[in-house]
């Protein structure tokens, strides 16, 4: 073995989508199956492993600044393996930025994260191993064991890959284009998750709207009938959630499905990330500001009392004052419930990096700042209309005697535990909402719910 002193433990630091976060639980299973032990403490661990993310710079340095830190412990340890992972690696730029760190002992892509277990042991007996796949193949998902999070609740992959291609964005260079898992393929995980005690999954994909699965001798399932099927399956599960939704692909046969089934959360991630029809256009955005508005008001008249939320972009390339102002407008028009907003981060291969009119820092930065201004009052009074009233929560952690959980609308609430030393955890739990902030409730602990409500 090459790295004498090596320690079989494991410590997977995670950047990124929900999707990286699933990943890094195959690679905790990966990991668990060759007999290595989590550990919370990567100065000690044997094996630090680094799921990255490449949408925006400021995700690359923080991972880069990690790798920093572990060169001062690596050169004490001799036996320690560090592996990275995710989508970093796949973008040229990236890749090189994690070898000129000097620390990194396995590189590995988005499309062999199955094959993991062998790159380590590659690495232990032959030294460093680089295996970047480029480009993805179009083989069958190969199942992996995975070791979840918290036992109540599981992300389940439907769909790789984006066809969509937006201007600003890696994923379709990093992650390929879209495959669709086969629906038996995802409807034997579910039921064996529910089967397993899971009270909540979240089907994901970069666009789950443009699902669509084949089996062998059936017609295709598009995503509301998977979503539908997967509601009506027994044993049942509480909370299906989904994640992202494409406007463009957003269907009324989708809404219908959300506002059937009890058990489908009226929540709904809807990224717009602009207002201007112009830098829409820019974007490859393929909808425009009236039709992103006329699926808002689809979805409130359908679904009652949904929770949207959404990603903006300010700092776009050639955004005006006018396109911000539009930007402004639309978020007053929409209320939003929450959003993820960013200024523009420039990735090399992607068009918008080759667009002109870059906005200046200190522009993007006080338009960032008028955006926030605007929305976060309105998402605090969005989060007031449930002050006094009854909700259900997922309770997720217990801390110091309080209880975290998340309400259907994908609010964080804290609320009291009442000396029950844990035993909520994993259930829903009924929870009067005593304080409403502007991205979390607090309440008060009122019974158990066991209908899913």
């Amino acid at each position: 073995m090459i790295k004498p002193g090596h320690v079989k433990s494991y410590h997977i630091i995670t950047f990124g989508c929900q999707m990286n976060a699933h990943d890094s639980e195959k690679l905790a299973g990966i990991l668990q199956a060759k007999g290595y032990e989590a550990t919370d403490d990567a100065d000690t661990a044997g094996l630090v492993v680094f799921n990255t993310c490449c949408i925006r710079e400021n995700a690359e340095n923080r991972a880069l600044g990690h790798l920093g830190y572990l060169k001062h412990i690596k050169a004490h340890r001799p036996g320690l393996v560090v592996a990275v992972g995710g989508c970093m690696p796949q973008m040229e730029e990236g890749h090189a930025r994690l070898k000129k760190s000097g620390v990194v002992d396995i590189f590995f892509g988005t499309h062999n994260l199955h094959t993991f277990g062998e790159l380590l042991d590659e690495s232990l007996t032959t030294g460093k191993v680089d295996k970047i796949l480029a480009e993805y193949d179009n083989s069958p998902e190969t199942e992996v064991p995975t070791v979840r999070e918290f036992a109540w609740k599981s992300g389940v992959n439907i769909m790789y890959g984006c066809n969509n291609f937006c201007s600003y964005c890696v994923v379709p260079y990093v992650r390929g284009r879209e495959r669709s898992r086969k629906p038996a393929d995802i409807i034997r995980e579910v039921q064996n998750l529910a089967v397993d005690g899971v009270t909540e999954i979240m089907l994901l994909g970069q666009n789950v709207n443009s699902y669509l699965g084949t089996d062998d001798g059936c017609d295709s399932v598009d995503f509301p009938a998977l979503l539908s099927y997967i509601a009506r399956l027994k044993p049942g599960l509480e909370r299906i959630r989904f994640m992202t939704s494409h406007p463009k692909d957003l269907s009324p046969e989708l809404i219908k499905a959300i506002a059937e089934h009890k058990n489908i959360c009226k929540h709904i991630h809807l990224p717009v990330q602009s207002g201007s029809d112009r830098v829409l256009s820019n974007m490859n955005r393929s909808y425009t500001r009236a039709d992103y508005l006329s699926l808002i008001g689809d979805l409130r008249r359908s679904i009652q009392d949904i929770a949207i939320t959404t990603d903006i972009i300010v700092g776009f390339p050639g955004e005006t004052d006018e396109d911000f102002a539009e930007t402004l407008n639309l978020c007053k028009e929409a209320r939003f419930s929450g959003a993820f907003t960013f200024i523009y981060s420039k990735r090399s291969g992607t068009k918008a990096a080759e667009m002109p009119g870059e906005v200046p820092g200190e522009v993007a930065n006080a338009r960032f700042k008028v955006l926030t201004d605007l929305i976060h009052p309105m998402f605090l009074d969005y989060a007031k209309t449930f002050k006094g009233k009854v909700v259900g929560a997922l309770a997720e952690k217990l801390e110091n005697g309080i209880y975290t959980g998340r309400t259907e609308s994908n609010h964080p609430i804290h609320f009291p535990a009442k000396q029950d030393g844990g035993g909520l955890l994993g259930k829903i739990v009924a929870v009067t909402v005593t304080q409403a902030k502007t991205f979390y409730l607090t309440g008060e602990l009122v019974e158990e719910i066991t209908d899913g409500n």
